[in-house]
């Protein structure tokens, strides 16, 4: 399969009416795309990727008026949290309609659904007939995209067409709650923070990972995912001195230990979520056997960076 390449989101939107799989860019990573509605379409995503069929997917709406189309029930709670935060890099676990097929929620009688903010994503999903099921366009188990030109590396050849748009703004999954039950639970950290959803609804819980046998109700919960080929350390504080072992990298808020092959340092979190799988993808690049990542304050985005390096540290 030779895949199509284009700027314009009707033409990207006239390959997914016709069945086909379309990579399209969100403001958190770039997304790899098919008819919801249609399964034959959305089992190419999973082929494409190599994803588990018990992981189910993100529904991605063109405007928040069309959760309806696949979700049976929008408590009080997730109206609220519409009205907050979509668009933008929120997802919410919703009971389905029966006429979303299972492989898209995995067998589940729920939907995670989300409204993109980012203006190519919205324009693309706008002139899609249907809502849009997408994990993130990358190979599974391998760090996120966020740029065009990654998705290309994973997946052409794989897929019929890729919407190019600017890199993403955020860099990191959507935050995902569970509006399906009571107290509503945080299921992934993403960019909206439990502080700022605990602002609006108090009694949030933060859920724990998947046990042996359950069922995940969100991407993320369960396999190991974010994974770079090199070995990822985990660093609670900063440090002077570490044992690296050449070639070794570094990233994290603190400037990088003596010895470090390669290296960033991050202004701020906003700054490390943005740069942090594009990091784990140069590595591998450079052949970088090892990467030593700082792991920021527990709190805001920080907490959802420390969620992806400790999967992807296979801890999670």
């Amino acid at each position: 399969m030779q895949t199509l390449v284009t700027d314009r989101p009707e033409e990207a939107a006239s390959w997914l009416d016709r069945g086909e799989t379309v990579a399209f860019p969100t403001e958190t990573v770039y997304g790899l795309g098919a008819d919801a509605f249609n399964a034959k379409a959305v089992a190419k995503i999973f082929k494409a990727k190599g994803r588990p069929s018990d992981n189910p997917l993100i529904v991605h709406v063109a405007t928040p008026e069309r959760i309806g189309e696949v979700a049976a029930e929008i408590s009080e709670t997730a109206r609220m949290l519409v009205e907050r935060f979509f668009p933008g890099p929120l997802t919410l676990v919703l009971k389905k309609r029966d006429s979303v097929p299972e492989i898209v929620s995995a067998g589940l009688p729920t939907i995670g659904v989300r409204c993109p903010s980012h203006p190519v994503a919205s324009e693309f999903l706008r002139y899609c007939r249907h809502p849009v099921a997408a994990p993130s366009a990358n190979v599974s188990g391998r760090p996120s995209p966020t740029d065009w030109k990654t998705v290309y590396h994973d997946l052409g050849g794989r897929i019929a067409c890729l919407l190019r748009g600017e890199p993403s703004a955020i860099g990191l999954e959507s935050t995902i709650v569970d509006c399906s039950v009571n107290p509503p639970r945080l299921l992934r950290s993403g960019a909206v923070s439990i502080e700022s959803l605990r602002e609006l609804v108090p009694d949030i819980e933060i859920a724990t990972s998947c046990k042996p046998g359950e069922a995940p109700k969100s991407p993320g919960q369960k396999y190991r995912h974010y994974s770079p080929e090199a070995e990822i350390v985990l660093v609670e504080a900063p440090q002077e001195s570490l044992p690296l072992d050449p070639p070794a990298a570094w990233i994290g808020l603190a400037a990088p230990p003596a010895g470090a092959t390669k290296s960033l340092q991050c202004h701020d979190m906003d700054e490390y979520a943005r740069v942090l799988f594009g990091f784990f993808r140069a590595c591998d690049a450079e052949g970088i056997r090892t990467i030593y990542c700082e792991l920021p304050p527990d709190e805001g985005i920080g907490r959802a960076i420390r969620d992806r390096l400790a999967k992807a540290a296979g801890r999670g």
